[in-house]
């Protein structure tokens, strides 16, 4: 494994690209990518923006290969678990609400948070792979850049001062969480009031 982690640090971008994409299909490397990130932005400076690309891409691959697994391998289940009342409320507030719980976990770095079983979930429940791919690439796009310029600017104590902030990062997640759920709740009862003007009009 340690051979394995000096391959990928010398291979820099491209070990980047590898690391994410076998982190994202389902490989247990918790921390791996981001501190790889780190580790390449620091050693290597002008590497560092490229990086968090291959960060990005290898993310999306491996995202949507396990995505895709569960779609496909989540449909008989999924028919039969969501014919009861429980189950169809289940898939409709995720097919509302689920992008959240993606696009949460997937900006925030450092801080472990369950991604891949969101990720199945969206997969299984039928949400629709271009909004998937749309949030996942946005929260990707935030959290690798960031920790690249951060990394760039603070050096060997980018870890130490993630670290350091964990707790602040977290109340970062829950906000957004609560205020997109919020801002969503607002835009879908704006909707459904003006179905109701139109349909009594």
């Amino acid at each position: 494994m340690k051979h394995f982690v000096e391959t990928l640090r010398a291979l820099g971008p491209l070990g980047v690209l590898i690391l994410a994409i076998l982190d994202c299909a389902g490989v247990p490397v918790v921390g791996g990518v981001d501190a790889l990130l780190i580790f390449v932005s620091v050693t290597a400076p002008q590497s560092a923006y490229a990086s968090a690309g291959m960060a990005v891409l290898g993310s999306l691959i491996g995202s949507l290969f396990l995505f895709i697994v569960a779609r496909k391998g989540g449909e008989a289940y999924l028919d039969k678990y969501t014919a009861s009342p429980q189950g169809g409320r289940l898939k409709g507030w995720f097919l509302e609400y689920g992008l959240l719980t993606i696009f949460v976990p997937a900006g925030v770095p450092i801080v472990p948070m369950p991604l891949k079983v969101f990720i199945l979930s969206a997969g299984a429940l039928g949400v629709s792979p271009i909004a998937f791919t749309v949030v996942l690439l946005a929260a990707r796009l935030i959290r690798y850049y960031a920790i690249a310029y951060l990394a760039l600017q603070l050096g060997n104590q980018t870890v130490p001062y993630l670290r350091h902030h964990i707790w602040q990062l977290v109340a970062i997640a829950v906000s957004v969480f609560v205020s997109l759920y919020l801002l969503i709740r607002f835009a879908d009862r704006r909707r459904k009031l003006r179905a109701l003007v139109t349909d009594s009009e």
